[in-house]
């Protein structure tokens, strides 16, 4: 066996370290910015730093009531924090230094108790905009949506979106609350309040806004409301607002489904159909409105289409507005869905809610 020669121990010797201290590098390189993403996190946060003093409170979430009303000024549509607040804990923090947070509600109307994520974008902290509403998009999750809210998790890349939509002048700066969707992983609930169960449709449809208005800027009229979702969460946020356009105004609705399927619907027929997308439009049409907005998301690699395209030809008609955008190469999955927004859908719907109004602006 031909022995090693020196002078190629060497230089592999030298190959070696440099490899080394360059992953060693690049390690500590990913280390730190891994770091700077979970840095805080469990923290306490508040939100609205510059906003007006709220009003007084007493107890916790969901306990007491505010004293000496708050006033907005300006715009007699912005309502400030309600009160009391909640109790946010850091989640994640992003790039640009805003907060995912999240807290544990006890829905005071629905008598469930779950958890929730929240995250308002800089705007919300700029002087300029202390005194104005800021518009809400309650995300919800597909699949079962338990235990976690997959919104909240930052590399889906929705809050970034919003932001970078923000600086073109393509989106309005939501503040984005993001619930669990249902009690457990067990059944699908259809954000509905089924009989015998956990009454999520008043989870989502009254708990939620409330602890929005408990705890943020926003506005009183329905223009400052939407639901954004995927699958399941796109028929809970498409059906809430076909319930109530009262209270809200649009959804994003992507690779949603459009009928009610929970199988603890046995039974309740009338009670499945008062949640059934497809009759509680036709009953706004024959209402003549309000008129609502749905722009259903679907990818060219997935199914669905034909469902949505028989829905705007029977119902989009009248005060029920939709649009359908393809998202080319698209696949069931929220990175393609937040694609799908970046392409267009914020813009579309950022046009239909009202925008937040700086001070001198």
């Amino acid at each position: 066996m031909e022995p090693p020669q020196p002078g190629r121990s060497r230089r592999a010797i030298w190959i070696s370290a440099t490899l080394a201290l360059v992953v060693l590098l690049a390690g500590g390189g990913f280390a730190a910015w891994k770091l700077e993403w979970f840095s805080g996190n469990g923290d306490s946060v508040s939100f609205g730093k510059n906003q007006p003093p709220a009003a007084k409170e007493t107890g916790g979430q969901g306990a007491g009531t505010p004293q000496t009303p708050a006033k907005p000024t300006g715009d007699p549509d912005v309502q400030l924090p309600t009160g009391p607040k909640a109790d946010f804990k850091q989640f994640a923090k992003l790039d640009d230094g805003t907060i995912i947070a999240k807290t544990r509600l006890a829905g005071p109307k629905s008598g469930f108790e779950g958890d929730v994520w929240v995250w308002a974008p800089k705007e919300y902290d700029d002087p300029k905009y202390a005194k104005s509403g800021f518009p809400v998009l309650i995300s919800l999750p597909g699949g079962n949506g338990y235990p976690t809210n997959y919104w909240a998790d930052r590399s889906l890349g929705l809050q970034k979106a919003i932001s970078e939509g923000v600086k073109a002048g393509t989106s309005l700066p939501y503040i984005v609350i993001m619930p669990v969707l249902n009690p457990d992983a067990k059944y699908y609930y259809d954000g509905s309040d089924i009989p015998g169960q956990p009454k999520m449709g008043t989870w989502i449809a009254e708990d939620i806004p409330d602890f929005t208005r408990a705890n943020f800027r926003t506005y009183k009229s329905r223009d400052g409301w939407a639901f954004m979702g995927s699958s399941s969460g796109a028929f809970v946020g498409m059906k809430t607002l076909l319930q109530y356009p009262e209270r809200f105004k649009a959804v994003i609705a992507s690779g949603g489904e459009l009928v009610p399927d929970s199988p603890l619907w046995k039974g309740h027929q009338a009670e499945m159909d008062a949640n059934n997308p497809e009759k509680l439009a036709k009953k706004l049409i024959e209402k003549n409105g309000p008129e609502v907005y749905i722009n259903f998301q679907v990818g060219t690699k997935e199914t669905g289409k034909d469902a949505m395209l028989k829905f705007q030809q029977q119902y989009g008609k009248g005060p029920v507005k939709t649009t359908i955008r393809d998202i080319q190469n698209g696949e069931h999955n929220g990175w393609h869905y937040v694609r799908g927004m970046k392409e267009g859908s914020l813009e579309w719907i950022s046009k239909v809610l009202k925008a937040p109004k700086p001070e001198n602006g």
